[in-house]
Parts: C-alpha cells; structure tokens; sequence
C-alpha cells in the first residue's frame, strides 16, 4: 500500500482490517466479514471511516446564486443548519459529481464530495465561479466518520449533552462537543439506516474514532469498512459515482430526478438536456434486477432481451439482508417495466433475470 491514507491507517491495523487500494487511498474493505458488518448496521450499530471523502468550501455574498448555477437541485429551499443532496452536469446533462451541500450560513456553504472527484470538482467549480466567490478545498482539514444503524443515536447520545433528537433526518449542528472533540454532526447517511456523520478536525479523528468505538461496546458496535458500505447503500438504490452515476449517466437516467428542479430559474449547466428528459422520460432508465437464474449480476456485464443488447449493470451482489442475487442496470426504457424478463451475460452464459422494484431494502 502506497496511496493517500486517513488518520485512522495506524487503527486499521490495530484491528487487523484488511486494507485495499480504493481510488488511491489505502482503506480497509472489512474488518471481519462484509456480511456481519452489513447486518451490524441493518440491526445495531456500525462506524465507518470515511475521511477520505472531499470538502470544499463555497463562500461570499453571491454563493448561493453561483451554486444556483451549477448544480441541479433549488439551494434556495436550503435553510442554515439544512442539508442538500444536489449533483453537479455537463451540458449535455452528464454527471460531474453528486454530493451534499450543507448550508453554514447565509454566504457560506461546506460541499460534501466524493473523493476521487474532489480535484476536478474543485476545478469544475472554480472555473464557473465569479472573482467575488471564495471556494476553498477544505479536504485536508477534516476528517470524517459515519455512525449508522438503529443504536446510532443511543451511543452517539451518551457522548454529549447536545439533545441529538433534535438534530433531525438532513439537518446538521456545528460546534457539538463529542467527547472532548467539537464536531459538525448531521443526520446523514449512505446506508438506508438512522445514523450521523461526523467531521472533526483531521487531528481529533482518531481520538473521537476509539471513543466512539468505546462507548458503544456495551451494544456490539462493530468498526466497519468499504465492503459493507457497498452493499448497504446498493440495497438502498443510493448511487455510487463510477457506477450509477457517470459523465455519460445523467442524474434522471440514475433515478435521481428528485434532486433535479428544472422549474427553478437559475439556468443551471445542463439544465435544456436534463428538463427534457423529465417531461418526456429518458431513452434509458436505472432498474432492479432479481436473478432467476444461479449467477451475480456484476458491474459492468452486458443486459439482454429477445437477444438485443439494451443495457448494462451497474452494481450487483448477493444481498446480505434478501439472500437473493440483485443489480442495477441502465437499460432500455421499452424493457423498463416491472417483471420484465431479461438476460444478463455472466462469463459466457447469458442467466435470467426479472426487473424488480427497488430499493431492495427499505427500513
């Protein structure tokens, strides 16, 4: 392992973690077994590193209206203390990134990225913005980690005196001591289940990291790493930037129309190509596929009907909540439908599948 490593490298060993090179940062896939790591976060509590992750710093009197003008959703709505998951296109309605963007104050916003697209996110923005908009690449500052499951909230609880009942589903609070620590806490998540996200300085990491792993020994918390937070966010059809998301993948083609707001009047880049995909549906469309055949519908493998090549899978695994081998696929819009027999070519076979509802698991 060579790449760039979180304050927590010295902590993975300690917890005999098996560590991988993802996106160029050496981070740990599991710590004992992605499916009881998965199950920790559906049924107790489980912390994640993901320091890794980007954060840029928008800022000045204009700043809402320059974000206004580059990414999809209406930060308008957003209120300080709010959170927002927006995604950020090309003109021709491909993906540059999503991420959230949590309002700090009136001219201050804190834009969480993904991290193999932090450098070019930060480009991206500072080639649009105007010479009156600040925007900083907060990343090295920070570190970050993710509490989540049921019992997020019960250890989390019984580290501050802040009531973090009132710290609701997308809204933050800044300033939160945790143990010591003064930490930026909000009710976000990337895995289906109640949880936190936690940024500290980058100093403090490993420090909250123990303490929160302390706290929570009397339920079994369990430290987790890539490959359960993999699994987790496909069965809740959360979109992973490289796979659901590209710059050939629009956000309504993705299924995340939702965070795309064509009626606001900000001319955002991408807007034409995106408003006509809403009003008159996109030629292709993110689906649910349930293998009826013996096979795992892996990233990558080509989707068939009536043997017509009509799309591609995303993401698949063998759900650890379903036991089922599921996927998500890109394909024609006319082979959509719910039910829909297909064919997905694994190594040299093509298997069957059906189109399934999704997500495949929602709490």
């Amino acid at each position: 392992m060579s790449g760039n490593r979180t304050p927590l490298f010295d902590e993975y060993k300690n917890l005999n973690a098996k560590v991988i090179d993802f996106g160029g940062w050496d981070l740990p896939v599991q710590f004992s077994s992605i499916k009881e790591e998965h199950h920790a976060v559906r049924t107790n509590v489980g912390l994640f590193d993901v320091s890794h992750m980007g954060e840029i710093e928008v800022q000045g009197t204009g700043a809402e209206e320059f974000l206004q003008t580059v990414v999809t959703n209406d930060v308008s709505k957003l209120k300080v203390g709010g959170c927002q998951y927006t995604a950020m296109c090309y003109e021709d309605g491909g993906t540059v990134d999503d991420f959230l963007i949590y309002k700090r104050s009136e001219d201050n916003f804190f834009l969480v990225v993904n991290a193999a697209n932090t450098h070019k996110d930060y480009e991206w923005l500072k080639t649009h913005a105007s010479a009156d908009i600040n925007i900083v690449d907060r990343s090295p500052e920070y570190g970050q980690l993710a509490l989540q499951g049921p019992n997020a909230e019960k250890v989390l609880q019984t580290m501050t005196t802040v009531d973090l009942t009132q710290i609701r589903f997308f809204k933050f609070r800044e300033g939160v001591d945790i143990a010591g620590v003064s930490a930026l806490v909000s009710r976000t998540g990337y895995t289906g289940e109640d949880g936190f996200e936690i940024y500290c300085s980058w100093d403090d990491t490993s420090s909250l990291w123990r303490e929160i792993l302390k706290a929570g020994e009397d339920v079994g918390i369990q430290p987790c790493g890539l490959g359960a937070r993999d699994t987790l966010r496909f069965e809740a059809n959360l979109a992973l930037y490289g796979q659901e998301l590209s710059e050939d993948i629009t956000p309504v083609e993705a299924g995340i129309g939702f965070a795309v707001k064509t009626e606001k009047e900000s001319d955002f880049i991408g807007k034409s190509r995106l408003k006509w995909q809403k009003q008159n549906g996109p030629d292709r469309k993110l689906v649910g596929l349930e293998m009826v055949d013996k096979g795992i519908p892996r990233t990558g493998y080509s989707v068939y009907a009536e043997g017509r090549e009509i799309g591609f899978v995303t993401s698949g695994t063998q759900s650890p909540t379903l036991n089922k081998n599921v996927g998500l696929a890109i394909v024609d819009k006319n082979v959509s439908e719910l039910d829909a027999v297909v064919e997905v070519q694994v190594r040299k076979r093509r298997l069957k599948a059906k189109v399934v509802k999704t997500p495949f698991y929602k709490k």
